[in-house]
């Protein structure tokens, strides 16, 4: 459904994105992820032809972006970070006016409010000023006009930005309903909403894709393999010593508890591996040790690692 090859996007020498490719295929959700300034919103708004690649080409559902802006615009319903809303107009009201805008037919246009009001729970609203509604419902309003004309893609930027964390769900259950029928490509910086929702994410940086697979693929990136908490009573010291020079081992933090337990916390080998080095230590200093397991890690550790350079992963 989308497919991107080679594209650049440069502000004067300021280079926002930089050689990017990538596919979506038809039925997807998927997640541009990155810190600000990574150049999310400049691919989002050159996905949407709203701006124009300095290089590379794109194309929705076949078609050229370059070549067919008009032909792309049709197939792509685009909510930009900040909904332009004109608070003034009623719900339906500003539906009309969006749709004209569109070059809908007046009776086409007419079915298509009624249906767009239901997918995205806003019959109630319809007669409702704009200005009166809450930032959730005003997110829903701009869902809306995305679904007016039909799209089969979804451009989302930062859909549940200023949310509340109910207003948040809510949007997120009507975006997962949307994937029935419509490819989506959403921004977000929110990690455990892109874990929740999405079949596979881009993580960005510097202007460049970094690395892109599924979320649970993605959580295992990470040389190390193993987040490793254990409890060991013990001299702090000496086992801070000790633990630092098994094999894998890094990133160690050792807490002093009480009574003379130690929390220790690591980043260590694989496969149960640097578990195994621990109890053997312990064992072996006469330590005793009352909790030993591995952490789950989350997207969350593979896009620090990524974008801070807080870890090394495996590739990019």
């Amino acid at each position: 459904m989308i497919s991107v090859r080679d594209v650049s996007r440069h502000f004067g020498r300021l280079p926002a994105v930089r050689g990017i490719s990538f596919d979506v295929r038809q039925g997807e959700i998927v997640g541009l992820l990155g810190p600000n300034g990574a150049g999310k919103t400049t691919t989002l708004r050159m996905l949407a032809g709203y701006l124009r690649p300095s290089a590379g080409r794109v194309f929705i559902d076949g078609v050229d972006g370059y070549d067919g802006e008009e032909d792309v615009r049709n197939r792509v319903g685009y909510l930009p970070e900040n909904t332009p809303l004109y608070g003034e107009m009623r719900v339906r009201e500003y539906l009309v006016f969006r749709g004209r805008l569109k070059g809908m037919a007046r009776r086409h246009l007419r079915a298509r409010i009624d249906a767009v009001l239901v997918a995205c729970d806003l019959r109630d609203r319809a007669q409702s000023m704009i200005r009166t509604l809450s930032k959730g419902y005003r997110q829903r309003v701009g869902l809306a006009d995305c679904l007016l004309h039909e799209p089969p893609c979804l451009i989302l930027d930062e859909p549940t930005i200023g949310l509340d964390p109910n207003q948040i769900r809510q949007v997120r259950t009507l975006i997962q309903s949307l994937a029935e029928t419509h490819t989506i490509l959403l921004s977000t910086h929110i990690l455990s909403e892109a874990e929740l929702l999405c079949d596979r994410v881009l993580i960005m940086n510097n202007g460049c894709i970094i690395a892109a697979d599924t979320p649970m693929a993605l959580a295992g990136l990470r040389k190390g393999g193993e987040q490793i908490v254990a409890e060991i009573a013990g001299p702090v010291d000496d086992v801070e010593a000790a633990v630092e020079q098994l094999a894998g081992v890094r990133d160690v933090q050792c807490t002093q508890q009480s009574e003379g337990w130690v929390r220790v916390r690591l980043l260590g080998p694989g496969q149960g591996k640097g578990r195994t080095q621990l109890f053997r230590l312990a064992c072996m200093q006469g330590w005793e040790l009352r909790e030993l397991h591995a952490e789950q890690q989350h997207l969350e550790d593979v896009f620090a690692a990524l974008t801070e350079g807080a870890g090394e992963v495996e590739h990019a």
